[in-house]
């Protein structure tokens, strides 16, 4: 199933400032990150998993995912997201440093 992609401010944000930067390398991580959460989340390289530190903004008893945009990196980008706000979407919440 392929998921569209819904931003909130920080999220775009977040994805404006590394497409913004100087790190090629981030940015191409990124995108193809991006690209597999909207065509297989369950691609081995995203190691989705569930994050308990946040919560849904949409339904609170819903969990937030992280998936990896880098493995094995100092301060590793991760990306935070939820099912929704309707079937076939995810929204992107952040695209941070492994905190």
């Amino acid at each position: 199933m392929k998921f569209k992609l819904i931003w909130t401010k920080k999220s775009w944000d977040d994805y404006e400032a590394i497409q913004n930067s100087n790190d090629s390398g981030l940015k191409k991580q990124v995108d193809k990150a991006l690209a597999r959460l909207s065509t297989n989340l369950k691609h081995p390289a995203l190691n989705s998993h569930q994050f308990h530190s946040l919560k849904n903004p949409y339904d609170s008893s819903k969990p937030v995912w992280e998936s990896y945009v880098q493995n094995r990196t100092p301060g590793a980008y991760r990306i935070f997201w939820v099912y929704g706000p309707e079937t076939g979407e995810i929204t992107i919440l952040a695209i941070t440093p492994h905190p």
